[in-house]
């Protein structure tokens, strides 16, 4: 096989309008009206059930599922979804989706995915009943017993184009002929106003929580978020978990949550809890490692130690759930968690307060200079602090991206300074080659981006802006369809924050030509962040590719109201987008007739 292809087990879906050309024939612009209106209804519950749009040509959907079972509940939702929707259109103008299901060896390139588990869904879907879901008998034997569904078997089927007769089944919607089936299944994904997680892997999962100040003094929040980050940061550093992210787990901040339910909106099998007290120079540390499924506690223990003795507690509540995880650690990971990264807990303590200001929800000009003021004061006592440095570039690219001072193009001047800093006194930590990939991104060098993120993932493999980033380097380098996994795994560590990466996977179908896909996704980043300028000019490109000029206007007049400085040229002038793929994205744009 050459090397720019691979194979890998996939749940494929197939669905199409039955009668759509007869629809087309009766009423060609009221169809095409119904059938994008459905689909920006129907397309983002393939995202929330956890799985990826392929294609979109016509009135056709093609997306695949790491699960079966997500596969056979998203297709039983699109369905009882569609009968909804068709109870307010009179019977001759229904659109009814028939939905085929098989389990099979696809393989994927740097431009398309093909094989023969896609052809059979496509011959499953040819045959199954308007409204209905047929599946293969290999759909059946892994979904048999796991969802509460009837089905019909339709004995062996002679698919067109198909070598061997395949054994299929239709999941029976209706209950004909038999007890009502009694599927419940929410359309919607459990983390709102995000998109949900995608599945759990087969390696031990963990979210952390944010550990509870007990301390009786608010001002100390930063520093049991701080503890509970660094906790996080360490476990993230081992290939052999998979961790969420803070964005994700601060979700819960505040809030009285069963951890099950937790588990259940992480996709995660384990979650560490905990409290902190600091009083002077003694701090009391508890932590409890619980099984999500359970609730059953797995690990427990309390620390009373001198504030100087955090770094050692850190160490051990780490070492003491990679043993209670069965983790292997290779030697490089124990080194890496052992390293500490300052010897003092005053350059440590101003970095928390910075870092805490950087990550909260108000961003602007007040914020950008108190965090950089906390970090310059750490790096007073400690010069060779790496985070700090790492803390200071982020802060001048905020700047930079948001255009908060004066002069914030010299913050990406600034941002290299301080990234080359971090790097330098930094080797071996994650966030300094992370900013050096941001920096590398913004000054339009790739390669250099390229080789630093995947430095900072070798660091730390559970680093969900990495994973975010290396999607972005995929896209600007012309190979979109590579980025879509790739930005898919930020999502999947980062779940409770997916809508921040859906214009970045938008932004992949667009270069790819997926123009309704693409469509779907940027609306769904609106939705959940409503002053955005930059989804919006994507959206109207891809309307405008699309032929949806009366939307793409509206949208284009939200952009005006939003940011009426925007210009296209100027902002895409600080990105390092291929000139064709620009061109695409431009030609949308005129085609909407928005300015270029």
């Amino acid at each position: 096989m050459p090397e720019s292809q691979s194979r890998r087990l996939a749940a494929i879906l197939a669905a199409d309008i039955a009668g759509y050309s007869a629809l087309m024939g009766a009423d060609e612009a009221r169809t095409v009206r119904d059938l994008k209106g459905h689909q920006a209804v129907v397309l983002p519950m393939v995202t929330d059930f956890h799985g990826r749009i392929i294609d979109t040509a016509g009135d056709g959907i093609l997306a695949e599922f790491a699960s079966v079972v997500n596969a056979v509940e998203c297709a039983v939702a699109i369905q009882r979804v569609m009968g909804e929707r068709n109870t307010s259109v009179e019977s001759e103008r229904r659109m009814q989706f028939r939905i085929g299901i098989n389990l099979g060896d696809v393989i994927y390139d740097e431009h398309r995915i093909f094989g023969d588990g896609i052809n059979i869904a496509a011959r499953l879907e040819s045959i199954a009943q308007p409204g209905g879901i047929c599946v293969s008998r290999k759909v059946y034997d892994e979904i048999f017993g796991k969802l509460d569904v009837d089905y019909n078997d339709r004995g062996e089927q002679n698919l067109k184009n198909i070598a061997q007769p395949v054994r299929a089944y239709d999941i029976r919607l209706d209950g004909a002929g038999g007890p009502k089936q009694r599927i419940l299944i929410d359309a919607s994904p459990s983390i709102q106003p995000s998109v949900a997680p995608l599945p759990a892997d087969d390696k031990p999962s963990i979210a952390v929580l944010p550990f509870t100040n007990m301390s009786g003094d608010p001002e100390q929040e930063y520093f049991s978020d701080g503890i509970s980050e660094d906790i996080i940061t360490d476990l993230s550093k081992i290939a052999g978990l998979t961790v969420i992210a803070r964005n994700s787990s601060f979700t819960y901040k505040g809030k009285s949550v069963d951890v099950r339910t937790v588990g259940r909106e992480l996709a995660v099998r384990n979650v560490l809890e905990g409290s902190i007290r600091r009083a002077g120079q003694r701090v009391r540390i508890t932590a409890q490692l619980i099984d999500a499924a359970t609730g059953a506690h797995v690990w427990a223990d309390r620390y009373d130690r001198d504030l100087t003795d955090i770094f050692d507690v850190q160490d051990d509540v780490t070492q003491r759930i990679v043993d209670a995880l069965k983790v292997t650690l290779t030697p490089a990971e124990k080194e890496r968690i052992a390293d500490t990264e300052t010897q003092s807990m005053a350059a440590y303590d101003l970095c928390l307060r910075g870092r805490e200001i950087m990550l909260g929800k108000t961003k602007n000009l007040t914020v950008f200079e108190e965090a950089t003021g906390y970090y310059r004061k750490a790096l007073e006592i400690d010069p060779t602090y790496a985070v700090a440095y790492a803390g200071l570039s982020f802060a001048y690219m905020f700047d930079y991206q948001n255009r908060w001072t004066a002069d914030p193009d010299s913050s990406l001047v600034a941002g290299k300074k301080y990234a080359d800093l971090a790097v330098k006194n930094g080797p071996d930590e994650p966030l300094a080659h992370l900013v050096a990939g941001l920096v590398a991104i913004f000054e339009k060098d790739i390669d250099k981006a390229r080789a630093e993120v995947d430095t900072a993932l070798k660091l730390n493999p559970n680093l969900s802006l990495a994973y975010s980033l290396l999607g972005n380097t995929l896209n600007l380098s012309g190979r979109p369809l590579q980025a879509i996994p790739t930005i898919e795994r930020a999502m999947r560590l980062d779940p409770a924050h997916g809508t921040q990466y859906l214009h970045f996977l938008g932004i992949s179908y667009l270069l790819a030509g997926k123009y309704e896909t693409a469509a779907a996704l940027f609306r769904q980043r609106i939705a959940a962040m409503p002053e955005t300028d930059f989804t919006r000019a994507m959206l109207v490109s891809a309307l405008g590719h699309l032929g949806e000029i009366d939307e793409a206007r509206r949208v284009w007049d939200e952009l005006n109201t939003i940011n009426p400085k925007y210009s296209f040229r100027e902002h895409f002038g600080r990105q390092a987008y291929q000139p064709a793929d620009v061109e695409r994205i431009a030609d949308g744009l005129r085609k909407a007739g928005a300015p270029v």
